[in-house]
């Protein structure tokens, strides 16, 4: 007799197919995407190349070959690793007879399981709808539709969207209109942040780099940590004591994946606005992962695509412990990624240096300062606009070690008014 719970428990079974590529590699973070969306890879192929071909997008000797070997392993349903058109999503629904999905309705539902906040769910909800608007004759129901189930399962099922064309329409332009409002209360959350003079940073990265785990051990915040992609999607701030004289606010946000769905882009940008409105960025890689070169170069791709590429940032290559007995490895590191630092969130190694790098970045290089007694105006401004470490009133006058946001340039002129205005009163740097 068949067991109902362990039916309904088995994970839905796929088989991935990948993009070609030149060492013919498995779609690997595609089955980490399947992962952490609880379904099983229950095959894989890799396609020497890819045909414009009006029905499939390969041959029909080809599509036919992966429909049956869909049926040989027993897959509840195709995945493609990347995004493929309507009309080519019915017509290998056709051929195979299960359901065929690409690598952005992936990431979607992905989303849409770990959206928290009213504004992560309307977001999540935003993409999946602008995603479905062309695909209404294709069931979107869940990837195991088959036999029913949750996202991943195997149970009671989700019913299909049942929304025409206008309804959605409809859902999308409301759905704009609450997302506005969202936006609205962020900026005024933010504006009141500004006017308390407080620098901000935010962390980013490529999903599962370690943001949240960094953010943990320098805060001790209580961010969600999970060996999985996207295991947070709510931006979490927090204020840092950078030092005993100034604070700064750290933002953990969404991380990056090559090929995000431009729904989702969209569909983030008022969550991504923490990154690009940042003072500062700590770009978290993952040492540990050998695609971490390449994981690095799409998030500046994303940086670009958000308008925050020149925002001044720190490389950080996050989890040194477990490459640390590794000296080739970390010889190419220091190679791949000059001047970055090497930091563990696990052991608390390098905190010290990244804390030093993030307030000259955040508040300016330490300098002392020599400024007339007479002139308390600018003391009081180094103050308001400045962070001061240790202020002495003496006979020659009032001697600063004092932060000052802003740089000098090699005609010796400064970025900001206040550092300018504290040039001619710069001495010798105290230790």
């Amino acid at each position: 007799m068949i067991n109902l719970q362990e039916e309904q428990e088995k994970k839905a079974r796929c088989l991935l197919i990948g993009a070609p590529n030149r060492l013919q590699e498995p779609p690997l973070e595609l089955m980490a995407l399947v992962e952490t969306l609880g379904m099983e890879t229950a095959g894989t192929m890799v396609l020497s190349r890819i045909e414009p071909t009006p029905a499939y997008g390969i041959g029909t000797g080809k599509a036919q070959e992966i429909a049956n070997r869909a049926k040989e392993i027993f897959a509840d349903c195709i995945i493609f690793d990347w995004e493929i058109d309507p009309s080519k999503q019915r017509n290998w629904e056709k051929l195979s007879g299960i359901n065929v999905f690409d690598r952005n309705e992936v990431i979607i539902r992905i989303f849409a399981q770990r959206a928290q906040t009213k504004e992560a769910m309307l977001q999540v909800q935003l993409a999946r709808l602008t995603y479905s608007l062309p695909r209404l004759s294709h069931m979107y129901g869940d990837l195991s539709r088959q036999r029913g189930g949750n996202y991943g399962s195997k149970g009671s099922g989700e019913t299909q969207l049942e929304l025409d064309r206008r309804q959605i329409e409809d859902k999308i332009l409301q759905i704009k209109k609450d997302l506005e409002q969202v936006a609205v209360n962020r900026k005024t959350q933010r504006k009141m942040r500004e006017k308390g003079g407080i620098a901000s940073c935010a962390l980013v990265g490529y999903t599962n780099a370690g943001k949240s785990s960094l953010l943990n051990a320098l805060t001790g915040a209580d961010v969600l940590v999970e060996d999985k992609l996207f295991a947070t999607l709510d931006p979490t701030t927090r204020k840092f004591a950078i030092s005993d004289a100034a604070s700064v606010l750290i933002t953990d946000t969404v991380g990056f994946i090559s090929n995000l769905p431009h729904t989702l882009i969209d569909a983030f940008r008022s969550t991504l606005e923490e990154s690009a409105l940042a003072d500062a960025l700590i770009l978290v890689v993952d040492s540990s992962d050998d695609s971490c070169e390449a994981q690095y170069t799409q998030v500046l791709k994303v940086l670009e695509e958000i308008k925050a590429h020149d925002i001044p940032r720190i490389v950080v290559l996050n989890k040194i412990d477990r490459i640390k007995d590794d000296d080739v490895r970390l010889s190419h590191l220091e190679t791949a990624f000059p001047g970055a630092l090497k930091v563990s969130a696990h052991t608390g190694e390098g905190f010290e240096e990244l804390l030093s790098r993030m307030k000259e970045i955040l508040l300016g290089s330490l300098e002392n300062y020599i400024v007339p007694s007479t002139r308390a105006d600018l003391v009081e401004l180094v103050r308001k606009n400045g962070t001061i470490e240790s202020e002495e009133w003496l006979d020659d006058g009032v001697h600063l070690n004092a932060r000052i946001p802003g740089t000098i340039d090699e005609e010796g002129n400064a970025s900001t008014r206040t550092l300018s205005l504290l040039m001619p009163y710069m001495g010798i740097l105290k230790n």
